[in-house]
């Protein structure tokens, strides 16, 4: 018998006691290419122990591996899949829409709303352009926009994802620094929330100019309050996950296995989710996780080996060399990060290039969590950059739609998106208010 047919005997036969197990068989199996990845991560740091000196990776060579941080990378992108097929991520496009479909661009301002309320739960981009594509760029195109730009908003605004905690980027960024993810989440509420707002302030000009939305709600509180109600339970999970992390009641991996169960249990109480949905989700999930952790897995002994070779080092003194001015020095960082985003995913990018540029940045003057989140929010602009512009495919897959002509759509995104780098790189207490 096969497993997706065991999912649907569980659902028939009405047996409550095979559905927790089965959730729980699941999630073991989601966690077997983390452990994968970590034994892999291991095998290659002791084979380069052969040729170099154990001495030369000092005390740190097993303690950048923190395999209880690396977990809630799966739990959080099975978060995102439960809230799509549970139907919980309709409800909170809902939201959105109520709160700011009264504005002259109230569709797409919604649009970039439902984005980044998606993004509170999922902490990936792909994830957010996926599901709040399928339910709103054709609305988009109904409203008077070109099927281009619907594609190029839901993209751009979809880059929130790993930009509004909590975010997986986060995440991989605390466990290769040996930084506090609850921290890193603290740090980048303003820049993720200035990062969403530069995208709905992009399209207002871009709607100034072609008058994509002829029309527009106009704004109920009664209608708010109705839809607030009505959305209660999805509205509860981002509480949970980013109360509990700020307020200190849960680590972010505690708090996306809570978020796993939360959104698990709400569809289930709905109706909206069945025991035979939930090894889709383990299945699709896993897929994600699959492509994932290995790049953690083969990047952490890179990074070591470079930190071995005092390549950091190097590097810092040729651009002491070349310039001593920290502006100068900032915006040299910026220009090599999103140069990085266009041909690199965000994962592998951090993991090489943080222990790189940490050194370079401390000369700068930064403080190490203004760095990590300059470096990730310029990063996020290679979600909608070609030649990789993951955003940009995912979109386009839905659509059928150019990437290209979806790319010249996103390119005032990208100014905006651009803009806030500069404004977060000089003006630090955007991300360190909290010291």
């Amino acid at each position: 018998m096969e497993f997706m047919t065991i999912g649907q005997a569980t659902a028939d036969l009405g047996w409550t006691f095979y559905g927790p197990l089965l959730a729980l068989v699941g999630l073991i199996v989601l966690g077997v290419p983390i452990w994968v990845a970590i034994g892999l991560g291991s095998l290659g740091m002791l084979t380069m122990t052969e040729t170099l000196p154990l001495s030369v990776f000092g005390e740190s060579l097993f303690e950048g591996i923190n395999a209880f941080a690396l977990i809630a990378v799966p739990l959080f992108i099975l978060t995102g899949d439960a809230l799509v097929r549970s139907g919980l991520s309709d409800k909170l496009l809902d939201v959105a829409e109520a709160s700011v479909g009264g504005m002259r661009t109230g569709l797409g301002s919604s649009t970039t709303l439902g984005c980044g309320f998606f993004a509170c739960i999922s902490g990936s981009d792909a994830a957010g352009a996926a599901a709040v594509g399928r339910m709103t760029i054709h609305r988009l195109v109904e409203r008077g926009y070109p099927l281009p730009a619907a594609c190029a908003l839901v993209a751009s605004g979809a880059c929130t994802g790993i930009l509004i905690p909590p975010s997986i980027a986060y995440i991989v960024m605390g466990l290769v620094l040996g930084m506090s993810v609850s921290t890193l989440f603290l740090a980048a509420a303003i820049p993720g929330v200035l990062v969403m707002l530069s995208v709905m302030i992009t399209n207002v000009v871009l709607n100034r100019l072609y008058g994509f939305e002829g029309d527009r709600a106009r704004f109920s509180w009664r209608r708010w309050g109705a839809t607030v109600w009505d959305a209660r339970w999805a509205l509860f999970v981002p509480v949970v996950i980013l109360g509990g992390i700020y307020s200190g009641l849960f680590t972010p991996t505690e708090a996306a296995s809570v978020a796993v169960v939360v959104v698990v249990l709400i569809g289930l109480h709905q109706k909206r989710l069945t025991l035979s949905d939930i090894p889709r989700m383990l299945e699709s999930s896993a897929r994600v996780c699959g492509v994932i952790v290995p790049i953690i897995a083969v990047s952490l002994p890179l990074a070591q080996t470079l930190a071995s070779l005092d390549i950091p080092q190097t590097l810092v003194g040729g651009i002491g060399e070349l310039t001593d001015s920290p502006a100068v020095i900032i915006l040299l960082m910026i220009g090599i990060l999103v140069l990085a985003g266009c041909v690199m995913e965000t994962t592998p990018n951090i993991v090489i290039l943080s222990p790189l540029l940490l050194p370079v940045a401390l000369q700068a003057g930064m403080n190490e969590f203004h760095f990590a989140i300059l470096m990730v929010t310029t990063l996020g602009l290679g979600f909608i950059t070609p030649p990789l512009g993951l955003n940009l495919f995912v979109v386009s897959g839905l659509t059928r739609c150019s990437v290209l002509a979806i790319a010249r759509y996103a390119f005032p995104f990208v100014l905006g998106m651009l803009l806030v780098v500069l404004l977060i790189a000089f003006v630090p207490w955007l991300s360190t208010w909290w010291l």
